[in-house]
């Protein structure tokens, strides 16, 4: 497979339609983790390759740190998927996941909050310069 924007954007889109079903079935409510269960369970289910819960080592100049973020989901090596169930989206998490796309070289990053009434309208995608260089 060779990643392009087209791929990486239908692969979004598609994550969010997962999310959207997950949502559906739900309601929101929910702590995290029931919604982070149900993501993957969806997102395996439609053949999707999901890795969850990522320890991402953190680089400092010419060290490596003891700790690490822990990403929610990957999905196909190529969208990081942060998930939420809170009132009010902060930019402290739009901050997280842009650093997080950035030290893991992923070119798409989306923020999904689960306590909302329209998934879609919540959502908040992100791309950086590693989408950007990426083939039509």
């Amino acid at each position: 497979m060779r990643l392009t924007k087209t791929y990486v954007n239908q692969l979004s889109y598609d994550i969010v339609g997962c999310a959207i079903e997950v949502h559906r079935h739900l309601g929101p409510g929910l702590l995290e983790v029931i919604y982070h269960q149900c993501l993957m369970y969806e997102l395996l289910s439609k053949g999707f390759m999901v890795e969850s819960e990522i320890a991402l080592p953190i680089e400092y100049k010419d060290i490596q740190l003891s700790n690490r973020l822990r990403l929610d989901l990957l999905v196909e090596d190529s969208v990081i998927v942060e998930l939420k169930a809170v009132e009010i989206l902060h930019p402290i998490y739009t901050a997280q996941l842009l650093s997080y796309m950035k030290l893991a070289h992923k070119p798409k990053g989306l923020l999904i909050n689960f306590f909302t009434e329209n998934i879609a309208q919540s959502l908040v995608p992100l791309v950086n310069e590693y989408f950007k260089i990426l083939p039509d």
